[in-house]
């Protein structure tokens, strides 16, 4: 038998009056004592919470909660040291070399304050928040530099709510290969202390027979809302934002009581070059003083869901364009479900884009040339729900798009699957949506035939109301007396904004 020696004794704080004297307990005796204590080996629970992860990305600058390593299990015989007590290693990011890439994905707007990354906390996270947190957990960029640090550049902006197929940012991360005795060449286009494979800075990297699976490494680490799906490595000259050929968006309605011919030929007023101040949000702090823009292509299209010839009211509007302005889109389409509703007529959108007494645009055969608007109508733009950043363009010698591994499927298949998951689900509800209606359409008689006198109203709204003003995302606005955009109060100019928000900053500037 082994033989134990006698604890050390500590001086102890004074005992209790009610405290047993363990210090004359046998070994045998504290133990007892102990499972009393805390229970039969059997029914032990440990005291390690559970974690759990909300629905959505918690609003954190930059690190998100979410992204956080879950609490080490208790389970097993093996000891852990406490957390404290255990050596950070810290990662040498300046081992490795950097390359630039470009990135590709989609996320569901809805759960999420916008693209941008926003220095001040939001009520919801944003969409590079959550990015730059997988990317820095992965360690494929250093958590420090924040954005700037990484030479960090977006395609284009999205608001609150809306979503993106093809969204593109591109950055500098690390590569896969520890930093030769000779290093790369630097180029003049890449932020300080980054250098890219490529010796020509407008040229596109190779890629190395294995490098990093960017795709799973961050689809790993992301919410299923947000998913990477291509990457491409690209020269140092490359920018997300500038390199852009066009932008491609789309906006998704129902038209179970709109006159879509009409919205048709609205929309094709849309296509070549004019001044879209009327249909736009005016951003003093950018001073614009130009606000035209060029549309390559302005159509509405039949959606049959689920690629099936089943009917459906569902209907698309794309717009294809080399940039917009802010919230450009959304407007647009605001005045086309008036035009729809019969609220309006097609040739309001000719007046709207007749800004400019200097250049008035074409006239159509046919129709008087439309009234010369120089300041905004109020109006209200529709719904961020259905409108998503379909895809940007690039030139097939600046980005070559691939999924992990080149050569092979590099785990795409997975991430196809949970696509395809998320794809059917939303299906489901949308078909439980449409049952719901059918099971209240009886007993609702009247309602469900009032649902298509939009299609036999006199244009510009001379009946009488109260109208339900479509704004798109399956939300309507009731008015009682509904006022033609021409003939309602009109925003300042984009001179007189412009002026007072340079007088303001003038004055904050000086106090």
């Amino acid at each position: 038998m082994s033989h134990h020696p006698s604890p050390q004794k500590l001086p102890l704080a004074p005992k209790a009056l009610d405290s047993p004297d363990y210090e004359t307990w046998t070994r045998e005796e504290l133990i007892v004592r102990l499972k009393e204590l805390t229970g039969s080996p059997n029914t032990l629970q440990t005291t390690t919470p559970t974690p759990t992860f909300p629905s959505q990305p918690p609003a954190l600058p930059l690190v998100s909660s979410s992204l956080a390593p879950s609490p080490p299990s208790t389970s097993g015989s093996k000891k852990r040291l406490p957390e404290d007590s255990k050596p950070k290693r810290e990662f040498d990011f300046a081992a490795y070399p950097t390359r630039k890439i470009a990135l590709k994905f989609s996320y569901a707007g809805a759960g999420y304050g916008g693209l941008a990354w926003q220095a001040m906390p939001t009520p919801l996270p944003t969409v590079e928040g959550v990015l730059f947190a997988a990317l820095a957990k992965a360690r494929l960029v250093d958590p420090d530099g924040g954005l700037e640090g990484c030479g960090w550049e977006r395609c284009g902006r999205t608001d609150r709510g809306v979503s993106a197929a093809g969204q593109v940012v591109s950055l500098y991360v690390r590569s896969s290969h520890r930093r030769s005795a000779v290093p790369a060449k630097a180029s003049g286009d890449a932020p300080d202390g980054f250098l890219n494979d490529d010796d020509d800075a407008h040229t596109p990297p190779t890629v190395p027979e294995r490098d990093i699976r960017y795709l799973h490494m961050l689809n790993a680490i992301l919410p299923p809302s947000i998913r990477v799906y291509a990457w491409a490595p690209v020269a140092s000259s490359f920018s997300a934002r500038f390199s852009c050929r066009t932008r491609h968006y789309k906006y998704f309605f129902s038209a179970r009581s709109l006159d879509v011919d009409a919205m048709r030929d609205g929309a094709a007023r849309l296509v070549g070059e004019h001044d879209f101040r009327n249909l736009c949000k005016l951003d003093p702090a950018k001073q614009l003083t130009s606000f035209r823009r060029r549309i390559l292509r302005a159509d509405i299209s039949h959606i049959a869901v689920g690629g099936g010839g089943g009917s459906t009211h569902m209907h698309v509007l794309d717009l294809v364009g080399s940039a917009f302005l802010y919230n450009q889109v959304r407007h647009i389409m605001a005045v086309l479900l008036l035009i729809g509703a019969r609220l309006e007529v097609p040739g309001v959108i000719s007046a709207l884009l007749n800004a400019d007494p200097a250049a008035p645009p074409a006239v159509l055969e046919g129709e008087p040339p439309p009234p010369c608007v120089t300041c905004k109508p109020e109006y209200q733009m529709a719904d961020a729900l259905p409108l998503v950043l379909w895809e940007c363009t690039y030139a097939a010698e600046d980005a070559q798009w691939r999924a992990d591994d080149a050569g092979s499927d590099g785990g795409s298949v997975g991430l196809y699957s949970q696509l395809v998951g998320l794809a059917e689900r939303a299906q489901v509800e949308a078909t439980l949506a449409e049952h719901f209606l059918a099971a209240a359409a009886p007993l609702h008689e009247l309602a469900a035939r009032g649902t298509g006198s939009m299609l036999t109203r006199e244009a510009n709204g001379k009946e009488r109301g109260p109208w339900d003003v479509p704004l798109g995302g399956g939300t309507t606005r009731r008015e009682g007396n509904y006022v033609p955009l021409l003939n309602r109060k009109r925003l300042d100019s984009v001179e007189v904004v412009n002026e007072r928000w340079r007088t303001r900053r003038k004055g904050k500037e000086s106090t």
